[in-house]
């Protein structure tokens, strides 16, 4: 575990949603972040806009825009992703305020016990095929949750928008997303908006994090985010945040070991630097010596009793689903490596989900511009 970054739950994207169910009046399940309690407590804005940049690692603000830059002076500190640092379990602790073990939105491809297929959990699409897992979304199915936004308005008193690019509220781009949020705000007392923006992350996935488009994109958002900053009336709060950093990567494609590839009981699950197989019977200690022969310069190799055991996926009461999802053993990327089982799909330059600094530490970005007001 020493060669990890480790998650921090206390003071994390979950310590974040957390944060915002407390001032929304909502039931709190984790620990907060107290840095946040204490200006919503004292300035009590009538608006909390969060704002997720999908892939905006703060090492990357920094590398890509320099110190100087807006959103890196306005960072207020470092807080962590979750595991797997990925879009899927991250969002979804953002949007309600739980970790991965609870709401069971683990990874992008997930296993399915009761139907037998690895899924992936946004599209509803069998793994790296264009056929749909079945006619309803079997994420929704199997892991059902109400966000923060249906709970603040399902309540009456107060008022919460979801802004995404998915969503009956998407955008064209950025400047429709910000033209978004400002007709959003001051509906009621206090307000919610969230939003929800799939860049950085899919530029990266492509170019990789040094090229001049991940630039390019990185310093857009920097440019909006002030010019959103200066447009907004005294009484907001915006807070900027992403789900999880990037990493450039090397990619192993598995069918290219024959023996190892011999002792998969089918396809891997979760996320190529978080990998989840499942074994042959009788295989196990196979793999294990052939996996270490090959990828231990690379990769930590965990039962899935001991991935559990360690807490990675986070505290709280386990999904009744939880355990169905896990495959028999796990791959951690402590390097540049990420697996693929065969060489289809897209190869990224660019990605995420290990346990490195760059992947596991997130911005939090607070500009304020309100003035204390009494209620």
């Amino acid at each position: 575990m020493d060669k990890f970054t480790l998650p921090e739950y206390d003071n994390s994207i979950v310590s974040l949603a957390s944060s915002i169910r407390r001032y929304f009046e909502l039931d709190v399940y984790h620990n907060t972040l107290s840095d946040i309690d204490k200006i919503l407590d004292e300035y009590k804005p009538r608006n909390v806009v969060v704002i997720l940049f999908d892939g905006m690692g703060s090492r990357l603000i920094k590398k890509s825009l320099g110190e100087n830059s807006f959103l890196y002076r306005n960072m207020l500190k470092e807080i962590s992703s979750v595991v797997p640092a990925t879009t899927t379990a991250s969002t979804t602790s953002m949007l309600t305020g739980l970790s991965p073990m609870e709401h069971g939105w683990l990874a992008w491809d997930l296993y399915f016990k009761k139907e037998n297929k690895i899924v992936t959990m946004f599209t509803n699409k069998i793994k790296d095929t264009d056929i749909d897992a079945d006619s309803v979304s079997l994420a929704r199915k199997y892991f059902p949750y109400k966000d923060i936004c249906e709970l603040i308005n399902e309540k009456g008193k107060h008022y919460a928008k979801l802004i995404a690019s998915f969503n009956e509220n998407k955008y064209k781009d950025i400047d429709d997303m910000i033209n978004k949020i400002k007709s959003s705000l001051n509906v009621k007392d206090k307000n919610y908006i969230y939003v929800y923006n799939p860049e950085p992350d899919t530029t990266m996935h492509i170019t990789g994090t040094d090229s001049n488009e991940t630039k390019k994109y990185f310093e857009l958002i920097n440019k909006k985010a002030e010019e959103l900053y200066n447009s907004i009336s005294d009484d907001t709060l915006l807070i900027v945040v992403a789900d999880h950093g990037h990493i450039n990567c090397d990619t192993i494609i598995l069918e290219d070991y024959k023996d190892i590839f011999d002792t998969l009981d089918g396809d891997t699950s979760f996320e190529g630097r978080l990998c989840s197989f499942k074994i042959k019977k009788g295989r196990e200690k196979e793999f294990v010596y052939l996996f270490n022969k090959y990828f231990s310069d690379y990769f930590v190799l965990m039962t899935k009793e001991e991935l559990i055991n360690s807490k990675l996926l986070g505290n709280g009461n386990k999904h009744k689903y939880f355990r169905d999802s896990l495959g028999d053993y796990f791959a951690l990327a402590y390097s540049n490596k990420y697996f693929k089982y065969r060489n289809v799909g897209h190869i990224h330059k660019s990605t995420h989900a290990g346990l490195t600094e760059d992947e596991m530490k997130i911005p939090l970005i607070v500009l304020n511009k309100c003035k204390i007001r009494k209620r």
